[in-house]
């Protein structure tokens, strides 16, 4: 793995004291033959091994050409944006001496400029030093939406971005959902009432803001022995709620809080009309947790009232299937629906056999999505860009262990292009850093706190009740 290799390699120049150079190139990211945003910030390579160092790169399209020297390969930002100018709707022609010639095809469908992701360590079993990062994809320009630094070390996590709208959770201590509703100053709200299993957890926010739809969870990890898998997680209980944010309510029906099925992951069509979620029958854990499968359903919304219902439709079977679904998310088009298949369970990181999968809203049709998914490691966490052109996901395809952000466009017939990792200013940025880019979520406007404004909501504010 790449990751291992580079590992080793520093070990041996650390060891020898200076540069050993591999036997054959390497170049990594790969951006050879991605299809890219008309706004994208520069995607910085490096080369590595024989040669690299007398490297000669060059870009072109139209009467624009730029020569780039050396391992590192990083366009600057006014060439770069010139380029895309240049090559909107075509492609960018390189060249280079160590790896031939592609193309790099640049849409005229921007991507939306703010990307937001946790920093993490990978193993989940413990966490430290957390913090939730907000990129403008535009530029490498990055600032701390929320800091361990700010918040005593708390752990954050569930953010959502829906338009104007966002929202995570502050655990432990002070802690509370903190919500933004049209650009807006924070909130600090206590989303759990008498009654309910736990306060919430997953979620979606309804586009108008007034409301949100939550699964509510009692959460278990266990590890796995000897089946090459790691951790696993667990519902033991789960129901589904919705909160009304005008009016500090929780609204639960019984039907949605059945102690024989569990419900989880919940999510509002583009029109919020609907929600889907996923459910699965109530067994025996963790004893028989590779025989808990969740399906797919939805469920009309009712955007006056609230309430959830009555109605439910099963739109992909786990048992037909022989699947687990879970994190649906519909785009903003109203077009597609995309949503994780592991062999079992609501926990896929860890899962290797874990795809993304789509479906036609129009047709109900499905399919896994091939042309992105990686054959040997997890791609979950997926979240699309407001007019539902592209679509980011978490995948462990570079190395095993570490998630990062991949991009993919999705054209009018639901195929996607080849993915593309998150592009750096340092090029050798992901070979050092030691935390994953958890849940990487696309938003089109810039979340209004920082970290400080976090810190001092966590310390100063006390937690709206709802009822």
């Amino acid at each position: 793995m790449k990751r291992c290799a580079l590992f080793c390699m520093v070990l041996g120049i650390l060891a020898c004291g200076c540069r050993r150079e591999l036997s054959e190139p390497l170049m990594f990211p790969d951006y050879r033959g991605v299809t890219v945003p008309c706004n994208i910030a520069p995607l910085n390579f490096y080369y590595d091994g024989k040669g690299s160092a007398d490297a000669v790169t060059t870009f072109e399209a139209g009467c624009i050409r730029v020569e780039v020297k050396g391992r590192e390969v990083c366009p600057a930002r006014g060439e770069w944006a010139a380029l895309l100018e240049a090559a909107l709707g075509g492609s960018v022609h390189v060249t280079s001496s160590l790896f031939g010639e592609w193309d790099i095809e640049v849409s005229r469908d921007s991507v939306d400029s703010y990307l937001t992701y946790r920093l993490i360590e990978p193993g989940y079993e413990v966490w430290n030093h957390v913090a939730i990062v907000e990129r403008d994809l535009t530029s490498f320009a990055e600032r701390t939406l929320s800091s361990w630094e700010n918040t005593g070390n708390a752990c954050m996590n569930c953010h959502i971005h829906k338009g104007e709208n966002s929202m995570f959770y502050l655990r432990g201590k002070n802690g509370g959902a903190i919500y933004s509703r049209g650009g807006g100053g924070c909130r600090k709200l206590n989303l759990k009432k008498d009654g309910m299993a736990s306060g919430t957890v997953y979620g979606d926010i309804h586009p108008s803001g007034r409301w949100g739809v939550f699964s509510t969870n009692i959460i278990i990890p266990g590890f796995h022995t000897g089946t090459g898998r790691r951790l696993e997680v667990y519902d033991t209980v789960s129901d589904l709620c919705v909160t009304d944010f005008d009016n500090d309510t929780i609204l639960i029906a019984d039907s949605f809080a059945r102690p024989d099925r569990f419900e989880t992951f919940p999510c509002f069509s583009a029109d919020g009309s609907q929600v889907f979620y996923c459910s699965a029958d109530t067994v025996t854990l963790p004893r028989q947790v590779e025989q808990l499968r969740y399906s797919l359903y939805r469920t009309p919304f009712d955007s006056i009232t609230g309430k959830l219902g009555p109605q439910v439709e099963n739109v992909w079977d786990a048992a037909i299937h022989k699947g687990s679904v879970c994190h649906p998310k519909a785009s903003p088009d109203g077009k597609w629906l995309v949503f994780t298949v592991a062999d079992y369970g609501t926990f896929p990181i860890w899962h290797r056999e874990c795809d993304l999968w789509i479906m036609n809203l129009s047709t109900g049709e499905s399919r896994p999505m091939n042309e992105i998914n990686s054959p040997e490691f997890s791609d979950s966490y997926h979240s699309w860009s407001s007019d539902g052109h592209w679509m980011v996901f978490a995948s462990k395809r570079d190395d095993g262990q570490y998630g990062k952000p991949w991009f993919c466009h999705i054209d009018s017939d639901g195929k996607a292009s080849r993915p593309f990792i998150l592009p750096q200013e340092d090029p050798h940025l992901y070979d050092k850093t030691l935390k994953s880019f958890n849940i990487p979520d696309l938003g089109k406007y810039p979340a209004p706190y920082d970290s400080v404004e976090t810190g001092r909501i966590w310390k100063e504010v006390s937690a709206e009740n709802f009822h």
